[in-house]
């Protein structure tokens, strides 16, 4: 795979409920920094190769500069306790070591386990560090001298979960709240002019502890069948960045089929500047347009005759864009996504053409770094096998990921559904594999979830490949009375980005909103179908939505125990699995017959999308197109290419004769004419 170019110097330039009791297993690497690799329940062909400096590349690629300074590697870490944070470590030697950014429960992060805790208290399963729910890191660093001397600095955090506070020689920086989002700082004003600078975080993760509720997707303390080893602390990127103090602090590009380019800048120094961004092909210096506004207001302008992106051909366009002496580097693609009747059925249409998104949900669980991939090339491994079995599509399962996920699916030219982190969902109880649903705990919890789910918007709607976003996940976290909140926040979403469709429902308690009649059904998919199973509602094709598979298949295969996450609570668990196979011969002839109803959905029915569950096996769910670990492809690719191709002819078959009658709408929508 190749990168684009301009921001290619900048990437590579770089400086069920009750669990059972922990095991334990040896360390298998040390070195002088006094960080161990610890040998976890699965390993993949990775972990090894991490090192101690992970994750070189710049984090950012949409909004890159070039003077920047990794700031991964080994710190030091300490457990600690409620109320600490009044008393930061300053100048005081942590007492362990952990690799930056994995979570604090994973392998690669290298903490000391604690002493099992007792069932009782519903630990997770797992060898890591457990309930890190109060926790302290410290580590130095220098600012480097060939930095412009008037320029800012600026720290930045790509994600920490939950809450965040930041300290800079002992001076009391900044505070963050929210697992899945960047952050970031001007540090200039606390930093010695000579010398090694502290820097200490303290971070809080009450996960599913007590009554909380925040957007956690399937991490749990508790863990079952469904809810996984939870992430907690410094689990992505941090970084230093030399700018000054005019700045862009945000970017929001988009662009259409038609070359048409909106573009607004924001500047860190809050007064109105002007901005031009400049335009350039991919892998070339010729300049394709230039724009030109000010700092804080929008602005258009035009690029004739775009190559368009799309899954088969991810054409992309580097951009220059300069506000006074800040200069950042950063990328698009030309793409229209809409919706619209052809011969009578809603369709996605990408680039007015009629378009059958097909892919897997995507959980984002690695068994190594837990919420982290070890590397970028395992991450992007992921999106090869996907393209490589026929997928154009993942949906991206209650869970947000680093920038470099998404540029490599702009890249490598894979459609994404990116969904909100859902809240807690139940209180698990002893003995109880499901426990008790509960509702959203009060106004404050909903209000917390409505800001972070503008801020999931706001951070990811410059990415190409995402065309939908997900509002709700099966009710989880979900108000269950009137004023619907899935109604109220699909209006919310469309004024943050109208470009996109929005998905307001995905499997049942729907209320009519959104772009999509999201159906869940295990095995067999009901997709757009006159059927329906009793948690979903029925379909209706007059209804200006479009009939969608959101989860379907789960078939699984149990492997051997060297590709499984070898602990006991998973492995008692794996007869959960919504349908379990013989073996992978087994397991793809059951591939071949439910996808044979999928197609036969979409030549009789308003079948226009499907999701298939799912990329890799998650500790105790074995129904991944690969195990766990990644070493076992299940899916045989001559079975699954044929399949796709004959779902993807039959779509098109049912398509092609009345898309050329399809012509825009006023509204912005497709429609017949």
């Amino acid at each position: 795979m190749r990168f684009v170019g301009a921001v290619t110097s900048v990437l590579l330039a770089s400086t069920a409920c009750a669990a059972s009791t922990s095991r334990y297993f040896n360390r298998q690497f040390s070195n002088s920094t006094g960080y161990q690799l610890q040998k976890g329940p699965l390993d993949t062909d990775w972990t090894s190769k991490v090192g101690t400096n992970p994750w070189p590349e710049y984090p950012r690629p949409r909004l890159a500069r070039s003077n920047w300074k990794n700031l991964n590697g080994v710190w030091q870490y300490q457990n600690a306790s409620a109320g600490e944070v009044a008393s930061p470590p300053i100048n005081r030697t942590l007492s362990e070591s952990i690799l930056v950014p994995f979570c604090i429960e994973s392998a690669l992060s290298g903490t000391v386990p604690l002493s099992p805790v007792p069932v009782s208290k519903l630990t997770i399963s797992g060898i890591m560090r457990k309930w890190a729910i109060y926790s302290w890191y410290r580590t130095t660093f220098e600012v480097p001298s060939d930095w412009d001397a008037s320029n800012r600095v600026y720290l930045n955090f790509g994600a920490v979960d939950y809450e965040t506070t930041v300290w800079v020689n002992g001076k009391n920086a900044t505070y963050h709240r929210g697992g899945y989002w960047e952050f970031g700082v001007d540090v200039t004003d606390y930093l010695h002019a000579n010398g090694p600078n502290e820097l200490i975080v303290w971070v809080y993760d009450p996960t599913d502890t007590g009554d909380n509720q925040i957007p956690l997707g399937k991490q749990s303390l508790a863990q079952d069948h469904i809810f996984y080893t939870p992430c907690s602390g410094i689990w992505q990127t941090v970084w230093l960045e030399s700018a000054p103090a005019d700045y862009i602090s945000q970017l929001d590009i988009s662009a259409d089929m038609n070359g048409k380019v909106n573009v607004t800048v924001l500047n860190g120094g809050n007064s109105s500047v002007p901005v031009e961004v400049t335009v350039h092909k991919k892998d070339s210096t010729d300049v394709k347009a230039t724009g030109k506004g000010t700092s804080g207001s929008t602005f258009q302008f035009t690029v004739d005759s775009p190559d368009l992106w799309s899954p088969d051909d991810p054409n992309l366009y580097n951009l220059t864009i300069k506000l006074g002496s800040d200069i950042v580097q950063s990328y698009t693609g030309f793409r229209t996504i809409e919706k619209g009747r052809v011969d009578g059925v809603l369709r996605f249409i990408l680039n007015g053409e009629p378009i059958f998104p097909f892919g897997t949900l995507d959980q984002g669980f690695w068994p190594d770094g837990i919420y982290l991939a070890p590397t970028y090339e395992a991450l992007t491994y992921d999106i090869k096998i996907l393209k490589d079995i026929g997928y154009n599509m993942l949906r991206k399962h209650i869970k947000a990921e680093p920038p470099l996920f998404y540029y490599a699916a702009d890249t490598m030219g894979l459609l994404l559904i990116q969904d909100m982190p859902s809240l807690r969902t139940r209180v698990p109880k002893p003995g109880d594999t499901c426990g008790d649903t509960i509702p959203v705990r009060d106004a404050a919890v909903q209000a917390e979830f409505d800001r972070q789910l503008e801020i999931l918007i706001q951070q990811h709607r410059n990415y190409p490949s995402i065309f939908a976003w997900v509002i709700y996940n099966e009710g989880w976290g979900q108000p269950d009375q009137p004023p619907w909140a899935d109604v109220r926040l699909t209006d919310v979403v469309r004024s943050l980005d109208p470009t996109r469709l929005i998905d307001s429902v995905t499997g049942w308690y729907d209320h009519g909103a959104g772009d999509f009649q999201d159906n869940h059904h295990y095995a067999q998919p009901q997709c757009g179908t006159p059927f329906y199973s009793i948690n979903s509602s029925p379909f209706n094709p007059d209804e200006d939505r479009i009939g969608f598979q959101g989860e379907f298949g789960g078939n699984g295969n149990n492997v051997s125990i060297d590709h499984l996450w070898n602990d006991p609570w998973p492995l008692d668990h794996i007869n959960q699995t919504y349908e379990l196979d013989k073996d992978i011969e087994t397991w793809n002839y059951r591939a071949h017959y439910i996808l044979s109803e999928l197609i036969d959905q979409v030549d009789r029915f308003a079948c226009s999308g499907a999701v298939w569950t799912q990329t890799t096996d998650v500790e105790g769910e074995v129904n991944g197109m690969m195990t766990y670990d990644r070493r076992i492809i299940r899916a045989q690719y001559d079975q699954w290419n044929d399949d796709i191709d004959k779902l993807q002819d039959t779509f098109k078959g049912r398509t092609e004769k009345e898309s050329s009658r399809m012509m825009p709408r006023a509204d912005g929508w497709m429609g017949m004419e």
